[in-house]
């Protein structure tokens, strides 16, 4: 081996990932959302690039200005689709307004209010009495009396410190008290929460199914008393793609609608075009190669957008026709060899993506699903398990409930799937269903 020090010339090929290139990677994975935000820091760094609202309503910084009109005409204008049906109601005022029913001395009333403002909007109680007393130069135990005023007030449960005292507040309100499920609450809080009712039952003395009737009693309650005073206004969800079924033939379109289009300022650039200045010229050369750039990425993200949904159709033709129960197995690794292209970018180009379809809105990324192992030469989905999982469970016995053993069986006998135990375990934590001894009802 020659270890001489010397200088040799050697060709190689590599790839380089250059600004325009992350752009482009950048670009395929963003979201509608994020691809909007990010043409609008574009416009602002960018003179070039004018954005051309559609359905959205933009702005650009350097000429638009915010005119002086009645904001609250604008806002009741712009939002009058989320009002519908809605109560405008703050909490702290309403618990505010049933105080002024009290006759409580301007003192007892300042710590009450200091009070109020540290329930969450959850309308749990989230400060500390000692501190609020200390604060106000009284004693822990008043500062507790008032407390206890206000979880006299509505809604029933307002200012518990936890979900145990929450339940027992609103217990007491009951019309015909129920001491079993008061002492439950209080004192055997976790066994109860944890569904272990026959060691519950021999602490209490009492059968399994009276503590199921406290169980049914507290289903009735509310975890979060203050949770009608929230304004949660709704998220609505726009496709990034569309599949219409006519019958005969699937028509796949990418719906771009929402996106702010883009245009090159033409005035802005002959203006400046004009101007016989080195570092004019370069700022200008600058800015039309990035214009052109983040066109050419628009136009790439597009494309391989609609081959990703195309593939999908194709490869999935039974659930755009039919429903999401005939959902087959299919991995992004067939999509990218099918098309060409490397797994991570099919895995950019779902993320975060919807469609729409004749039995509703998606996520893309819903249709890769693993490959489950079938008695018959075709193979089933992951989906398809959990469906099956779900309605067993739905249909079982709820005095005789379905074990995980049971449900193996029951899938290869009934459709054939052969799946362990360990993976119908798995499956049914991630559909939110409890093991068979917490699911079990008691007569």
């Amino acid at each position: 081996m020659n270890l001489k020090a010397g200088l040799w010339q050697q060709q190689t090929l590599k790839l380089t990932m250059t600004q325009e290139l992350s752009q482009a990677i950048a670009l395929l994975q963003y979201s509608n959302q994020e691809l909007t935000s990010f043409l609008e820091d574009k416009a602002i760094e960018n003179p070039l690039l004018q954005l051309e609202s559609g359905n959205v309503q933009s702005m650009d910084p350097r000429k638009d200005r915010p005119k002086k009109t009645n904001s609250k005409v604008e806002k009741d204008k712009q939002s009058w689709i989320e009002q519908i049906g809605t109560v405008s109601k703050q909490l702290d005022e309403y618990l505010y307004s049933q105080m002024d029913m009290k006759q409580l001395t301007p003192a007892i009333r300042r710590v009450m209010n200091h009070l109020i403002e540290h329930i969450d909007e959850n309308g749990y109680f989230c400060g500390e009495v000692e501190e609020i007393a200390q604060q106000f130069n009284i004693a822990a135990d008043k500062a507790e009396i008032y407390l206890k005023i206000i979880q006299e007030l509505e809604p029933a449960g307002i200012g518990a410190r936890d979900l145990k005292e929450c339940l027992y507040l609103q217990l007491k309100r009951l019309p015909n008290r129920n001491e079993l499920a008061e002492e439950i609450i209080t004192e055997y809080f976790e066994l109860f929460a944890d569904k272990k009712w026959k060691e519950l039952s021999k602490l209490l003395g009492v059968k399994p199914v009276d503590i199921q009737k406290v169980f049914d009693l507290v289903q009735t309650l509310n975890p979060r008393p203050a949770s009608n005073f929230q304004q949660e206004h709704p998220i609505y969800i726009v496709p990034d793609v569309v599949v219409k079924w006519d019958g005969e033939s699937f028509s796949i379109s990418v719906f771009d609608e929402a996106l702010p289009k883009i245009s090159f300022n033409q005035d802005y650039y002959k203006q400046f075009s004009s101007y016989e200045d080195k570092q004019v010229s370069r700022f200008l050369q600058e800015k039309q190669q990035d214009y052109f750039w983040i066109v050419r990425s628009l136009e790439q993200r597009k494309e391989t957008l609609t081959k990703v949904a195309v593939k999908i159709v194709e490869k999935q033709p039974d659930f755009f026709v039919k429903g999401p129960a005939f959902l087959k197995p299919m991995t992004m690794k067939d999509i990218s060899e099918e098309l060409g292209i490397h797994e991570s970018t099919v895995s950019r180009a779902v993320r975060e993506k919807y469609v729409q379809t004749p039995f509703g809105t998606y996520e893309l990324k819903s249709f890769f699903t693993s490959t489950i192992q079938t008695t018959s030469e075709e193979s089933t989905s992951s989906q398809q398990v959990k469906n099956a999982i779900s309605n067993l469970i739905e249909n079982e016995n709820k005095y005789k409930p379905l074990s995980d053993q049971e449900i193996v069986n029951m899938l290869n006998e009934q459709e054939g799937i052969v799946v362990s135990r360990r993976t119908i375990a798995k499956y049914r934590d991630q559909l939110g269903i409890l093991s068979s001894s917490k699911r079990k009802r008691y007569n």
